[in-house]
């Protein structure tokens, strides 16, 4: 794992390697362990290196034979030995043992369509020195990011947004419609980024640069398609070969040249990653990490410490358990982190992450993890909301409405109460098909727009649903499985892989995802939706794949989020400090909040008679970011 940046066609001039340092630098914790650089008169390109495949040969930039192709890569690619193999059966010659190097003699056999051979999670460039011309590209599901922007004919990228904020070309405009986005979703959705200027590669794309032709040129090289269901499959006969999947999905990703574990929470997906990692690595030991928290509401350690015990019951395994409590209510925490995060993000899961990957790092390089698993078979509460929705639309909508206005007289206690989920989905039912779903992810809906938003914001008090374009392009034919093919494309690359990425990236620590094999998802798009959803038991046919590895106990364990208790911590802990940040700083003074209607909703939440923690701790982190831009 490591960061990228670059500048094409900088024209020459002598401050390109200055900048190209600097901007490398702010990547230093992406890639503690080396360093590397290519600058000619058109293209300087910086890596930071944190060394997992051949720690000593693995230098980067590399380059092919004659060094006119040069290429620089953030991620693994999982399949680079049958590659490799390949290749060299084709007469080309590589000179070390790096995953890299296969991208430079693709490139040579096949030109830009290699990308789609790949398999792995990627952010590269490859820079064909005698066509002048740049090759970028993201992995299929976004799980590497790679931000860039355009200052006249030249174009900068880098892994992060740090990358970019050092170049002198990078202008700072912020994206009104991008923050309105961010209030409604708590990140801001691809490509967008808080700055106007400033976009994200999308997932499974490929963008081209030409020194004598500058117009980026992006293209998609994959497409995930849910209409074509495999009839013929039996759910038996689906559950095994989705077991053989992921099996191999983890295997692949457990090549390694350093230390490799797992995260283990109390839940399924990681415990099945452990499970079947442990069985893989045995009569080795396998570690596993776990954190948790002095609320013993939040805290998963007994729930993960009974999954460990029960995993290394299984013959051969030797699971080795590691476990730490740790306090993330540190208020210097939330400023470190969305200085790493580069704009806001709300998603507060971010900081046990953060805190997971710091205590996992002291024993680890690689840490294999269960994202991906929710969106993909069916694991989210509000799917099951949906097919509620679904079912009551026979019910005449005026009725619904009344329902939920009647539910509106509940007390506001928070979404973990029998109340507070009564009231979210009664609010949904009184919704229509078109705009239902974004009722139940948007925090920050129209009603509150127009009463907080200050002039900064008010323009956007009314902006269309920000996945109108991509609902467009949905394949699924059923409404609720249209859900999860949309959190696919927009939630887990804006919010769930953003947070893992920047939260172990923080720690220098690679976490793979085998739930994100590409091959496994598309499978995965195939299978009956009540397959994945059957009644209200989510995750069906997963828990069905590993019925004779797990045991019932974890296989059908309530599902947990990775939460802090945000509603107190906002009343005691951080008051103090939310209050100042909130009240005294850029949110206020700058136009975007209204202070009158905004210290309504604080005193609510004060006084206990409303949860308004997700609003706060939104705007909250909005402010945060709004106070690095001074």
């Amino acid at each position: 794992m490591c960061g990228i940046t670059g500048i094409s066609n900088h024209h020459g001039t002598g401050e390109a390697e200055a900048v190209i340092h600097a901007m490398n630098d702010s990547l230093r914790h992406r890639g503690p362990d080396d360093d590397g650089f290519f600058i000619d008169q058109d293209v300087a390109l910086g890596h930071r290196r944190l060394a997992v495949i051949s720690p000593e040969t693995g230098h980067q930039p590399i380059f092919n034979e004659d060094e006119t192709i040069v290429a620089i890569l953030n991620g693994e690619i999982y399949n680079h030995l049958e590659l490799r193999r390949e290749l060299q059966k084709k007469g080309h010659r590589f000179t070390t043992e790096s995953d890299t190097e296969t991208l430079v003699h693709l490139y040579e056999e096949f030109g830009d369509s290699f990308v789609s051979q790949l398999q792995g999670m990627f952010a590269f460039a490859v820079y064909d020195c005698h066509r002048r011309r740049l090759l970028l590209a993201r992995d299929r599901l976004g799980q590497k990011p790679l931000f860039y922007f355009m200052a006249n004919d030249t174009l900068v990228f880098a892994s992060e947004l740090s990358g970019l904020l050092v170049h002198p070309a990078m202008e700072k405009e912020l994206d009104i419609a991008a923050i309105s986005d961010y209030l409604s979703l708590l990140y801001i959705p691809e490509p967008k980024t808080v700055y106007r200027h400033v976009h994200r590669l999308p997932p499974a794309c490929t963008m081209t640069f030409s020194i004598d032709a500058p117009q980026p040129v992006i293209q998609s090289y994959w497409q995930l398609d849910f209409s074509r269901k495999a009839e013929h499959f039996n759910f038996q006969d689906a559950s095994a070969q989705l077991r053989t999947l992921v099996e191999n999905a983890v295997r692949k990703r457990m090549i390694a040249d350093v230390p490799l574990g797992v995260f283990l929470s109390g839940g399924l997906d990681s415990a099945i990653i452990a499970a079947v990692a442990a069985k893989i690595r045995a009569p080795e030991a396998c570690d596993a990490y776990t954190i948790g928290f002095a609320d013993a509401s939040y805290d998963e350690r007994a729930a993960a410490c009974a999954s460990a015990t029960l995993i290394s019951r299984l013959p051969g395994v030797n699971l080795r358990h590691h476990e730490l409590e740790v306090a993330p209510d540190d208020f210097a925490l939330l400023r470190k982190l969305i200085r790493h995060f580069g704009q806001p993000f709300a998603d507060a899961s971010m900081l046990p992450t953060f805190l997971l990957s710091q205590f996992t790092r002291t024993g680890l390089t690689v840490a294999l993890s269960g994202d991906g698993a929710d969106e993909i078979f069916g694991g989210y509460e509000r799917y099951i909301a949906m097919q509620m929705f679904q079912s009551s639309q026979h019910i005449p909508l005026s009725l619904r409405r009344s329902f939920a206005a009647l539910t509106n007289l509940l007390p506001d206690s928070g979404e973990r109460t029998f109340c507070g989920r009564l009231r979210r989905l009664s609010r949904l039912f009184a919704h229509t098909k078109e705009n239902a779903y974004f009722s139940l992810l948007d925090r920050c809906p129209a009603s509150i727009r127009h009463k907080i938003f200050g002039p900064r914001l008010r323009d956007a008090a009314n902006n269309a649903l920000p996945f109108a374009e991509i609902e467009k392009t949905l394949t699924s034919k059923d409404l609720t499985e249209r859900c999860s093919e949309l959190d696919i494309h927009t939630y887990m690359p804006g919010d769930v892989l953003t947070k893992v990425d920047i939260a172990s990236m923080a720690c220098a620590l690679e976490v793979r995802s085998p739930f994100l094999d590409h091959e496994l998802v598309e499978f995965a798009a195939t299978l009956p939706w009540n397959f994945k959803l059957h009644g209200n038991d989510r995750k069906h046919i997963l828990k069905a794949a590993f019925a004779n590895l797990l045991p019932s106990k974890i296989l059908n364990r309530r599902k947990r989020g990775f939460g802090i208790p945000l509603a107190a911590w906002l009343r005691t802990t951080w008051r103090k400090q939310a209050e100042e940040s909130l009240f005294e700083g850029p949110l206020i003074s700058e136009g975007f909040i209204e202070r009158k209607p905004l210290a309504e909703i604080w005193n609510a939440h004060q006084s206990s008679h409303s949860d308004h923690s997700y609003l706060l701790w939104t705007l909250l982190m909005l402010s945060l970011f709004l106070e690095t831009q001074k």
